[in-house]
């Protein structure tokens, strides 16, 4: 799978991102300060990485800032794009299963390397559900990215 990986900081944890990432057979693309000459900052490099899902040039992504909160937020400002910060496995479980998530927000301060594998074991492994509520939540999701609920 075709995953695009942002950082806004050469981190250790971003580094072995990139490599988890390929040792699991993924194709990863790069932007932020993974990326030589690319743009670091993290509502540019998040986006980046967001759009790449949206149009289809990478399946999912994983956006990384010294929180998580900033890149979690730049990347859903792209439409079509449902980016959960997860701290933990059970939260990136949830965040696959329940909400349909298609991008992984990461802290740098808090994420592991060992936490880092559990997390992307769990993202991984998680697949949305067919739950008839999560899919209506993830359909006005859907409609509020094009504009179009009342609510």
């Amino acid at each position: 799978m075709r995953i695009s990986v942002s950082s806004d900081m050469d981190e250790p944890v971003a580094r072995a991102l990139v490599a988890e990432l390929r040792g699991r057979g993924h194709d990863v693309v790069t932007h932020g300060a993974l990326r030589p000459g690319a743009d670091p900052q993290w509502a540019v490099c998040s986006e980046a990485a967001a759009r790449d899902v949206a149009d289809g040039t990478s399946r999912q992504a994983v956006v990384c800032c010294w929180t998580g909160t900033g890149a979690s937020i730049a990347a859903n400002k792209v439409p079509g794009v449902r980016a959960a910060l997860c701290t933990d496995a059970y939260t990136a479980d949830g965040a696959r299963r329940w909400n349909d998530a298609n991008v992984l927000a990461l802290s740098l301060r808090l994420t592991s390397e060992p936490l880092l594998k559990e997390i992307l074991d769990a993202w991984f492994t998680a697949e949305a559900g067919a739950d008839a509520e999560d899919r209506k939540n993830v359909a006005h999701i859907d409609e509020l990215d094009r504009g179009r609920t009342g609510h």
